[in-house]
């Protein structure tokens, strides 16, 4: 039996600058399965370490969030790579492959025949903020650890 934990709470991402990255607030909290690298390592460090209903700042250094940004992940290829119909333009982001673990590319700048394709995340490179707030913990399910991720209070699905 492990004694894995699932842990809810809402939390507020905010970049150096202060400006909101990302948040559950006004929605659902987020759910995630201790140990499973279901969110930053850096973040379920911490939030380990807190009480149902505590509220508490934590700053993640780069290394401990995203990663340092990684300039063998900057890549050059030619537009021939693509789909013909492929409307590609700076900005966007697309999977590099077909799984869920792929990783995600983002069109860094396009010329002529050549396109340049950042697979950093793109917070990657950056210390964050969270403003984090534990609102339930209980133990993981025998299902829930096998799967490596938390099941919702809707039942078992997968998307």
């Amino acid at each position: 039996m492990s004694n894995a934990r699932v842990v809810t709470m809402h939390y507020t991402l905010t970049d150096e600058s202060g400006e909101v990255l990302d948040s559950s607030a006004g929605g659902e909290p987020l759910q995630y399965l201790e140990g499973a690298g279901n969110i930053i390592p850096g973040l379920e460090r911490e939030v380990q370490k807190m009480q149902i209903g505590e509220k508490k700042k934590v700053k993640i250094q780069a290394a401990e969030a995203y990663g340092e940004k990684r300039e063998d992940l900057v890549v050059t290829v030619q537009r021939t790579q693509f789909p013909a119909d492929a409307k590609l333009k700076v900005g966007d982001r697309f999977r590099g492959g077909s799984d869920d673990h792929s990783p995600v590319f983002t069109v860094l700048s396009i010329e002529g025949e050549e396109i340049t394709l950042d697979g950093n995340h793109p917070l990657a490179g950056k210390d964050l903020n969270f403003d984090v707030e534990v609102k339930e913990v209980r133990p993981a399910t025998e299902e829930e650890v096998s799967h490596g991720h938390a099941h919702g209070p809707h039942g078992h699905h997968h998307h």
